[in-house]
């Protein structure tokens, strides 16, 4: 999640229009992996089955339009307003969890993931004045929650990819995006790209080949409720990115959020929630227990307390 903060730096600095940056970053992301897994000896003993190597497929569909719809919603609308749309992306991945695998989503993870909602709201510093635009602004809304749709079947999907390295699953990914994408990036205008060459070569070997194996890794050991909240620390990320090379301060408002986003993550990964102690009237909270303890001790009190 923190290298995905500066995964909209990279996307910008390129140059390049979003279908082509997501088809180099197959292609880059593809060269990496394939000689990494070929290196680690990764291909012998795959286990893959033809149901694995299927849902590996699929999720690669979803995955490699997740990134072409993102990247068209910073055009068509901004970085701050296509990352705040697209990170309903968690929700979408507990609602799909809990739809197509009944997952369970306690009450208290849910509370959870309203803390970092509004502390995501917070850091994105939206306004009123970013909702109002043409149809130009709409589309671009529409395409971050396509993303974000996108996002969530993905992950959902290939938690269930279990008994296969996580290499060799970002790698079937990437490599089905090349012919995914191919009908959609412009070619011609390669030679044009100059010095985004390295940008699009960085999409590939850091956002796709380091990023993708930390983060597939993570999703067959992390039930879908902390994925969810775990994502929330990419926008802080990016707020730091934009802030590093573009120079845009974070106000005192979006600095607050990002306290929220830390506090509920570490709230659903460590299981905090309200604890409550039964008493002849219901449920005690620990903390009136904990003053009734020191209360001044008197007959009457003691009277009432017995």
């Amino acid at each position: 999640m923190l290298l995905s903060g500066t995964l909209g730096v990279f996307v910008v600095q390129s140059g390049a229009s979003p279908f082509n940056v997501v088809f180099f970053r197959c292609v880059f992301g593809a060269v990496f992996l394939g000689l990494y897994c070929l290196i680690r000896g990764l291909f012998k003993n795959h286990g893959f089955t033809p149901k694995k190597l299927g849902l590996a497929a699929l999720g690669g569909v979803f995955i490699v339009f997740n990134w072409a719809f993102l990247f068209e919603s910073y055009q068509a609308t901004s970085i701050s307003v296509a990352t705040v749309v697209y990170h309903t992306q968690p929700f979408f991945v507990v609602l799909l969890g809990a739809i197509l695998f009944r997952d369970k989503i306690t009450a208290h993870k849910a509370g959870w993931l309203a803390v970092a909602f509004i502390g995501l709201i917070l850091v994105a510093g939206v306004s009123s004045s970013d909702l109002r635009g043409g149809s130009t602004y709409m589309i671009g809304l529409g395409y971050a929650l396509l993303a974000a749709l996108f996002y969530g079947l993905s992950t959902v999907i290939t938690k269930r990819v279990t008994g296969v390295k996580p290499h060799l699953i970002a790698l079937v990914q990437v490599v089905l995006g090349i012919p995914l994408l191919l009908p959609f990036a412009t070619l011609s205008e390669s030679a044009h790209f100059g010095s985004g060459w390295a940008w699009l070569v960085g999409l590939g070997l850091i956002h796709t080949g380091v990023m993708y194996v930390l983060m597939y890794s993570a999703y067959q050991k992390l039930p879908t409720s902390k994925i969810a909240v775990l994502a929330f620390i990419y926008p802080a990320a990016a707020m730091v990115a934009d802030w590093a090379v573009y120079g845009h301060h974070i106000s005192w408002i979006q600095a607050l959020g990002i306290p929220l986003i830390v506090g509920a993550s570490l709230g659903i990964n460590l299981g905090w929630h309200p604890r409550l102690r039964r008493t002849p009237a219901g449920y005690e909270p620990a903390a009136a227990k904990a003053l009734r303890a020191e209360a001044p001790s008197t007959p009457a009190a003691r009277r009432t307390n017995g």
